[in-house]
């Protein structure tokens, strides 16, 4: 870290040697995926790349010392010099006059009162929040490798939320006293496990030969079936076809334990997803679906059961695989229901090869988006994490949003009302290979909420659902998630 004193000669240095300079300014308190895309693309602007931090007693934003969020800047390759900033921005930045300065792109219709003192000294500045799921992807993966960084990186976010294994297992403990509703799309997956024969020498078609086939409970079920074996008492609702797989999804939650309202519809074949899959990898999915809106008859029948039992729960989980059962029309008195009688909302809506839509629903407890699912319901492809995660938390009215970010990890974002600013913070990724990533999502999604409901802050609740997620990615198709390998992996991950 460069002394306020010593940055001229220094940067007089550089530049007698033909060295380009990229500047950028934060507060950079707990770095985060967004933090590092902005940054590796600021890098790609110039040789040298300097980051000017917020000195912590000019900035009400900063509340890590200056020393503690230098030191995580400085250990990023790619940053090459952090400067502590006491003053006006544009006021350092007339005074290193660095060729190019980056600023994020939601800021590009903003105020920004350096623009003129770049100008006048004939920089550039560049409003980019750095490439969606790149090479930040790789990056963080070769970190996290490192079981001793990921092992440091997972201690200070433990020290920062009060997590250990005691709490947490206390908190997994009160499970049995959740009772939850479900509701949303059920799902049937086929997986067809296959032999790689070749390729075929007619035309560029891969050859296999079918071995064994195998059939879970998906979509919304699963969801029921998670948060059943992890010890709530569960309550689903739902629509199925009149056929076979229907009869399965049936016959499943009540394997697993779950009470289900389930309405059969002879106008709608139960959603079914065939996996043709060799050597533990997807080859093609095949999917068979209807997903027009329900009848008003199912609707009613539906709220009618709902009615019944609504004062019952902790929480009502709305699992949206956008295959129709989740219309406007049963949201809406699901959602007066749930407010009449003061039941939390958490929904996830999914978009695969349907397109999903969170801002169906609002005045949430909980959401966990995709960053694509974040970004589609936020209409925003190009401003940084933080922002949108900022506006999706406002168009929804949410408490608690964390976005799944794949091999990045998570970005969590909470506030205590919903009138109050929004915390940050992230987890990496916990799981070292991935061998079917179907269920990962809902895995984060139901933990998380039962966390909640135990009376977990979200940063424990977070953990957790993260741990859930790690263990179900190294699982073949939807199987529920068992209480035992939770708290193993989590006695693992804070010892």
């Amino acid at each position: 870290m460069i002394k306020v004193d010593d940055y001229k000669s220094w940067a007089n240095t550089l530049q007698k040697d033909d060295k380009r300079i990229c500047f950028v300014a934060g507060n950079f308190n707990i770095i985060h995926p967004g933090h590092i895309r902005f940054l590796l693309f600021a890098k790609e602007q110039a040789d040298v790349l300097v980051v000017g931090l917020y000195d912590k007693d000019i900035s009400i934003g900063a509340f890590f010392s200056n020393q503690e969020r230098a030191s995580a800047l400085s250990a990023l390759s790619f940053v090459d010099e952090v400067i502590i900033i006491n003053d006006k921005v544009e006021t350092f930045i007339g005074e290193l006059k660095p060729d190019v300065v980056v600023k994020g792109k939601e800021f590009e219709k903003a105020e920004n009162p350096e623009h003129v003192v770049i100008e006048q000294y004939g920089g550039k500045l560049v409003f980019s929040s750095g490439e969606k799921q790149f090479s930040s992807k790789q990056l963080l993966q070769r970190q996290n490798n490192n079981s001793r960084q990921l092992k440091e990186q997972l201690q200070r976010y433990h020290e920062r939320y009060n997590i250990g294994a005691d709490t947490l297992k206390t908190h997994l403990t009160c499970f049995k006293n959740v009772k939850i509703a479900v509701i949303g799309d059920i799902i049937v997956d086929e997986y067809q496990e296959c032999l790689a024969i070749g390729m075929s020498q007619e035309d560029p078609t891969i050859a296999v030969s079918p071995l064994e086939s195998f059939q879970y409970l998906g979509g919304a079920g699963i969801v029921a079936g998670h948060a059943s074996k992890l010890g709530a008492s569960v309550d689903f609702y739902g629509v199925v076809g009149l056929d076979e797989a229907g009869t399965f999804a049936k016959e499943k939650l009540r394997d697993y334990g779950v009470d289900a309202c389930i309405i059969e519809d002879a106008s709608r074949p139960t959603t079914h997803k065939l996996r043709y899959r060799a050597k533990d990898k997807t080859l093609l999915r095949v999917n068979s679906f209807r997903k027009h809106a329900l009848e008003s008859h199912i609707i009613r029948e539906l709220i009618e059961s709902l009615k019944k039992k609504i004062s019952n729960y902790d929480v009502l989980l709305f699992a949206d695989f956008s295959f129709g059962v989740l219309c406007p029309q049963l949201i809406e008195r699901v959602q007066s229901l749930c407010e009449e009688h003061q039941v939390p909302i958490v929904a996830d809506s999914q978009t695969s090869s349907q397109v999903g839509d969170l801002t169906k629903f609002s005045n949430l407890w909980l959401t966990t988006p995709t960053e694509i699912e974040a970004r589609l319901a936020a209409q925003d492809d190009d401003s940084g994490l933080i922002q949108v995660s900022l506006d999706l938390a406002n168009i929804l009215n949410a408490n608690n949003l964390i976005v799944t970010l794949g091999a990045e990890g998570i970005l969590i974002r909470h506030r205590s009302d919903r009138s109050a600013p929004l915390d940050t913070d992230n987890l990496p990724a916990l799981a070292e290979s991935a061998i079917d990533t179907a269920g990962a999502g809902d895995a984060l999604f139901v933990t998380t909420t039962l966390m909640l409901c135990a009376g977990a802050s979200i940063w424990q609740a977070a953990f957790v659902g993260s741990v859930a997620s790690s263990i179900q990615v190294n699982t073949r198709g939807n199987i529920p998630l068992e209480k035992d390998k939770v708290l193993a992996k989590l006695s693992e991950l804070t010892s």
